[in-house]
């Protein structure tokens, strides 16, 4: 079955289409996702087809000011199904292949928003995502983002919000009953990405606070998929990216190098379907 190669980075309102454009061409990626994207479409478009044949569109951006989704497909393949401010679903339907849901997230910060409010935004987009794949007749849903909360917060992990885990074989019972009502699950491949097993870089952003209480590394950009897509899904071909060519996103400590070039890590994924 056919993979479609997905790119997701937050850019920190920074001027890196050219960078942007050498993660799409170095990953071979289908679908750039971008959040915090103050650059004008035309000159990222201009960026990303450079070589030529490359054919990235822009797709009808609806209403959701704060994410940038640009395509090799053609535009009538990814439809917009829902926009709000911080949330864009549409619906990629590809030839020969079965439709799914792309949900774009970028969520309150912490900076602004409590831990309780952020868990309450999360019920909120799990209801929406939920009504368009009735409206859609399928729950093969690929949600991604810059979430502003870490995999294992209540608004990522709770029955009502986005119900995410970290086990395919507990997101494969589909859904789970509290009180007598239902909950579909998340597949979060995310955890594995916590911790410097891999490299020095120990999540997607940094953050060195002042307080009592303070992870330093956290992973707010993340990917979670519904159970029918999590089963054909190679959790290895994720990867938060910390190089790309002469130009990293890190700086020699592996932190994400927030002054020439975003606080923020791309993800780069791909799904099967």
């Amino acid at each position: 079955m056919p993979v479609t190669r997905f790119l997701f980075w937050n850019i920190n309102r920074k001027p890196l289409a050219g960078l942007v454009a050498d993660l799409a061409e170095i990953h071979e990626i289908d679908v750039v996702v971008l959040a915090e994207c103050d650059t004008d479409p035309s000159t990222m478009l201009q960026a990303l087809n450079r070589t030529p044949g490359t054919g990235f569109r822009h797709p009808k951006p609806g209403l959701c000011r704060r994410i940038a989704v640009f395509t090799r497909f053609s535009r009538e393949f990814l439809q917009p199904a829902f926009a709000s401010e911080r949330i864009s679903i549409r619906r990629l339907t590809l030839p020969a292949r079965r439709p799914v849901l792309l949900a774009a997230a970028h969520l309150p910060s912490k900076l602004h928003w409590s831990g309780e409010s952020q868990g309450f935004e999360c019920v909120e987009l799990a209801r929406q995502i939920v009504a368009e794949e009735q409206k859609a007749g399928h729950q093969r849903t690929i949600l991604v983002g810059d979430l502003n909360m870490n995999p294992f917060e209540s608004g990522v992990v709770s029955a009502p919000g986005l119900n995410s885990v970290m086990s395919r074989r507990v997101a494969s019972r589909g859904a789970r009953t509290v009180q007598g009502r239902e909950y579909p699950f998340f597949y979060n491949p995310m955890w594995s990405h916590f911790g410097d097993a891999k490299s020095e870089t120990a999540g997607s952003y940094f953050y060195d606070a002042g307080e009592h209480v303070n992870y330093y590394w956290n992973l707010f950009d993340q990917v979670l998929l519904r159970p029918e897509l999590a089963e054909r899904f190679d959790p290895s071909r994720l990867n938060i990216v910390k190089s790309v060519g002469g130009f990293p996103p890190v700086t020699e400590g592996g932190r994400p190098d927030h002054v020439n070039v975003s606080d923020h890590l791309p993800l780069v994924f791909e799904v099967e379907f």
